[in-house]
């Protein structure tokens, strides 16, 4: 029995993956911003897999002291954590999180601060795993847009903040060589709500995604340090930002800035 964290898991392919993830008999966590769906989420998962060992965190993840706060919540409830799935993530949306565009902070930094706060837990695992939710949608930040300085259109905005969790993946694979870190497109338009409301039609169907993001958590398949883009089925060369070394070095040091 493996202990595992899913982020953005009271819907879509995080939601599917829980479920399956439970049927086996794993311990799994999920993670919802709102409080009825994720109450409702984990009935249905308890109910449909018969497997009691399954909890949930709130929090919403462009509030990054509501991220902190759940970070602490985790440590104490999962001494041990064997898999984390930063799933969660944002493309369309009415809400603001402040200055810094919210899809740099949901899809960034909320993972970014969670796993930092969460480290000593997945240390405690023999073979640890962390596996990022990219995109095939990748392009160079804007440093200014980061900072909450300047805006960007919500494509660009989404494309930068995917890079940024490759560029940062890469970074956390090197720096814990005792936790393998996977980023991974899980899909271009997959049946599910983000892609729905963004563009009204999907091209796969959401167990595509739900399939990779098991594989990469379960399996063999895992490779540290890399990128699989699920829309070729293999492993993958990233955004050229994401194997440069002082690239890398900047976001991680404007980050930190930011952050603290």
């Amino acid at each position: 029995m493996k202990h595992i964290l899913i982020t953005g898991s009271t819907d879509g392919i995080g939601k599917l993956l829980a479920l399956r993830l439970a049927k086996e008999g794993h311990f799994v966590a999920i993670h919802g911003r709102s409080d009825a769906k994720l109450a409702a989420t984990l009935k249905e998962i308890k109910q449909q897999s018969n497997n009691e060992n399954v909890i949930g965190f709130l929090a919403d993840f462009s509030d990054l002291n509501a991220v902190k706060k759940m970070a602490k919540e985790v440590a104490e409830k999962m001494p041990v954590i064997d898999v984390l799935v930063n799933n969660a993530g944002v493309l369309m949306t009415n809400s603001n999180s402040g200055s810094t565009d919210i899809r740099f902070v949901v899809n960034y930094f909320a993972p970014y601060v969670l796993t930092n706060g969460i480290i000593a837990n997945l240390k405690a695992s023999d073979a640890p795993r962390i596996v990022n939710l990219s995109s095939a949608a990748q392009s160079t930040i804007n440093v200014q847009a980061l900072e909450g300085k300047t805006g960007l259109g919500t494509n660009d905005a989404y494309a930068q903040s995917k890079l940024a969790l490759t560029m940062w993946s890469f970074y956390l694979a090197e720096k814990e060589p005792s936790i393998t870190v996977v980023a991974v497109n899980p899909g271009s338009l997959l049946n599910t709500k983000m892609a729905k409301e963004a563009y009204g039609q999907h091209w796969s169907p959401a167990e595509k995604g739900v399939d990779i993001l098991y594989n990469l958590s379960m399996t063999d398949l895992a490779k540290t340090g890399e990128y699989f883009d699920n829309d070729k089925g293999s492993y993958a060369t990233a955004h050229a930002d994401a194997y440069d070394a002082l690239n890398i070095e900047g976001l991680l040091k404007k980050t930190m800035t930011i952050l603290n």
